[in-house]
């Protein structure tokens, strides 16, 4: 491990802090170090190639950190005993598969290369893209090979893929887009959400890849994820519009894991939803895109907050923001939105569904979480305890959105301006993954080369190969590859969340009152 004398340490936003370190042993000293003795305020540390992603939970945290980082040496952080884990791969040269191609981009033999993976010793480093995905570096850095990802990624991975790119090994737990280059699958799983560690592997781990020929499949747990407390059928979905899906505050501190916080995109809206009806602030929701209908099962109470929509009960039309009792067999209907994206169905007792670490959120990009409800689906609500009050729900559509520069705005010819001094339109592509933007002028690099594997948050600004910039919403991946120009602050994550396809978007600087940003 390297000690630098100082370390150089960029804002992700206001509340995050990244950290540039020269190697992959440092980062993880430093994790370990941060993990077992966190700074003041600091929620989370996660690990990458050769950055820490510090996060806070106040900006003035933050800004404290800033000044202790740059200086800080790890200590001897206490860690667990590394487990040996064997992963048993049949390396094929099928169609699924650039076994063969590697071999030869590499200028080995096929048998060499798996020769080669087998018997390197390799060291769980740290967690990203999904839940379960770990990149694994090997033990003897003298054995690392410089494996180039594709060009163009593959749309779909067979889950359970072993794959290769840079000097990493990685098990794809789940079928989903990816650039690396595949050379076997094994019948592992790498991911299972009904386990208590639910991540085979975690960081420290010795991996042992192991050939063989047979394809044995390994029986997962048959638990079935929690359901906590009682919960009574209170709704049924007879019209679930384009989505509706159920969130709450999201799942956090599972970074590690691949896991990001996913929780409702417009969280304020949310959370007005559950005040009106003496809920937690933080219980589960329906998060509709397109307008719904449900009819009462029982007698409940509702409220609908979020974007501007046409609420009605039986035909007749009610507010955003008051609670309505419906009679069993009421129907309720939400129109598609007329301002901004995501309404919110808050009922009273909070929304109850299967919880996966913790959380019933669903999260599109991991696949964990409820399925997205569809026509039939039963709403299940939990005991009412507060009173009940109308709020006022309103949401922001004007599309400004204030970042702070960086972390990697000088991997770019203009910096920030070259986000800042355009228009932007959101695409149809767009989701809960992250705003996809498009724009006359895309921003464009000045910097060689390829950006290692480092930490994301909400908020984060990618800018991709082609110039068109992602917004990172709630469900984004842990970790990315594109350089981020800049990340939108907290406060504005809920605007941004209800802006619907086709909206104009403008990012405007910020800088907090009597502060400096370099």
């Amino acid at each position: 491990m390297t000690v630098p004398a100082a370390v150089p340490v960029h804002r992700a936003g206001t509340r995050a802090l990244l950290v540039d370190l020269p190697d992959l042993a440092t980062a993880m000293a430093w994790h370990a170090a941060l993990s077992s003795a966190p700074l003041p305020g600091q929620t989370s540390v996660g690990a990458a190639a050769r950055t820490v992603l510090v996060r806070f939970g106040s900006a003035s945290a933050a800004d404290a950190a800033r000044g202790i980082l740059p200086g800080f040496l790890p200590g001897d952080a206490t860690s667990d005993e590394p487990r040996d884990i064997t992963v048993d791969v049949i390396y094929d040269g099928s169609g699924t598969t650039d076994l063969d191609t590697l071999a030869g981009s590499l200028s080995m033999t096929r048998d060499a290369l798996i020769d080669w993976h087998t018997t390197t010793v390799w060291t769980a480093a740290f967690g990203g893209f999904a839940p379960g995905f770990t990149y694994c570096v090997p033990e003897d850095a003298t054995r690392a090979l410089d494996v180039p990802r594709h060009p163009t990624p593959r749309p779909a991975v067979p889950d359970r893929s072993v794959a290769l790119a840079g000097d990493f090994s990685a098990v794809y737990p789940r079928t989903s887009p990816g650039g690396w280059q595949l050379i076997g699958s094994t019948t592992q799983p790498f991911w299972d959400g009904t386990n208590e560690s639910p991540a085979l592997l975690s960081p420290g781990d010795r991996v042992h890849y192991r050939a063989v020929t047979e394809r044995v499949e390994v029986a997962t747990s048959t638990r079935k994820n929690v359901v906590s407390g009682p919960r009574r059928p209170v709704l049924r979905v007879d019209d679930p519009g384009l989505q509706v899906l159920v969130e709450d505050a999201g799942r956090h501190g599972f970074g590690d894991l691949g896991v990001t916080g996913s929780g409702a995109a417009d969280r304020g809206s949310a959370q007005a939803a559950n005040e009106a009806l003496g809920n937690s602030r933080d219980a589960a929701v329906l998060e509709s895109i397109g307008g719904l209908t449900l009819t009462a099962l029982v007698e409940t109470v509702v409220v609908v907050t979020g974007a501007v929509a046409t609420v009605s009960v039986n035909g007749t039309a009610k507010d955003r923001g008051v609670p309505l009792l419906l009679g069993a067999g009421s129907e309720l209907t939400v129109d598609s939105a007329t301002e901004g994206l995501r309404s919110y169905i808050g009922v009273r007792g909070g929304v109850v569904a299967e919880s996966v670490l913790g959380s019933t959120s669903t999260d599109l990009l991991s696949g964990l979480g409820p399925a997205p409800m569809e026509p039939g689906d039963t709403v299940y609500a939990g005991p009412a305890r507060g009173s009940v009050r109308r709020v006022d729900a309103p949401v922001r559509t004007d599309g400004v959105l204030r970042v702070v520069p960086g972390p990697r705005d000088d991997w770019f010819a203009e910096g920030v301006k070259a986000l800042t001094g355009a228009t932007w339109a959101v695409s149809a592509t767009s989701n809960r993954v992250g705003l996809r933007l498009t724009g006359e002028d895309p921003v464009t690099r000045d910097h060689e080369g390829e950006l290692p594997s480092e930490g994301m948050i909400a908020g984060s600004v990618q800018a991709p190969p082609n110039g068109e910039p992602v917004v990172f919403l709630r469900d984004h991946a842990v970790t990315g590859g594109y350089p981020v120009i800049a990340t939108v602050i907290p406060e504005d994550l809920d605007a941004a969340a209800q802006l619907a396809p086709g909206a104009q978007v403008t990012f405007v600087e910020y800088r907090q009152p009597d502060q400096e940003f370099s």
